[in-house]
């Protein structure tokens, strides 16, 4: 039997990256999952691949109505669940004179009110003694030129986790959140970028991280399921998986 067997889990953002590597990584333990993304094909490619212990379902963090349909769905296909691994996000580069309403809205409309409401739908649904992960970021403790909203918006949700496991210690669910730093995902993290924009931002992450490389989807999966599963007296926390980028200085090579 799977270190996982028996324990149920809901994935949102997890048709790509770090999402649908913590997807694999419950499956591949004997779970059952239910997984979120917002485009058809994407989910599609991804039901057929993860076979029938994992659950698609198409949903838009953003619209609160896909949120109350995602609550029924866990309901119907799970039951109640063991985690809850809030992934999906959204950045797109911008330099604070050029932020349009539109982008800020967007940003925290997925990143901030959409995690928060998801949270709060699929509270009820957890088990006492389950677990909430959110995805962070290093943004939020470093000025990094072009992110000033997503950071903001992820900065947000690193309060939102700490004062929500605040408020569900009376059921023994604890609720923490991982802090990617650089991880080669399809997009790195951010919406539009070109292929040469993506190529400048895995250097970049080479050239930064102390550890000399970028980090992959199977880590920062990793890292999750040690919070929702092994870190039983950890809550509140952020734990950052960056290859040292905002713990260490980067030495001189």
């Amino acid at each position: 039997m799977g270190r996982y067997a028996g324990k149920k889990a809901v994935v949102t953002g997890g048709t790509q990256g770090m999402g649908l590597a913590t997807v694999k990584a419950l499956l591949d333990g004997g779970a059952e999952v239910l997984f979120t993304g917002r485009n058809e094909k994407t989910l599609e490619v991804a039901r057929r691949e993860l076979g029938p212990r994992a659950h698609a379902v198409r949903s838009d963090t953003a619209s609160l109505t896909d949120i109350d349909a995602l609550a029924r769905a866990v309901e119907e296909q799970l039951g109640r669940v063991d985690l809850v691994f809030i992934n999906a996000g959204f950045a797109r580069l911008g330099m604070f004179e050029h932020v349009d309403e539109q982008v800020y809205d967007q940003t925290f409309d997925i990143n901030t009110k959409g995690a928060y409401f998801t949270a709060q739908r699929l509270a009820p649904l957890v088990n006492e003694g389950g677990s909430f992960v959110f995805t962070t970021s290093v943004a939020n403790v470093t000025g990094i030129p072009g992110m000033s909203v997503y950071s903001g918006s992820k900065a947000a949700l690193r309060s939102f986790a700490q004062g929500l496991a605040a408020e569900l210690l009376p059921r023994r669910i604890r609720v923490n959140a991982v802090s990617p730093g650089f991880i080669k995902t399809p997009t790195m993290g951010v919406d539009g970028a070109s292929p040469e924009e993506l190529a400048a931002f895995e250097k970049e992450g080479n050239d930064t991280t102390p550890m000399g490389r970028i980090g992959s989807p199977e880590e920062v999966a990793r890292a999750v399921l040690f919070l929702a599963f092994d870190a039983t007296f950890t809550t509140g926390a952020e734990l950052p998986v960056d290859g040292g980028l905002t713990q260490v200085a980067t030495p001189h090579r």
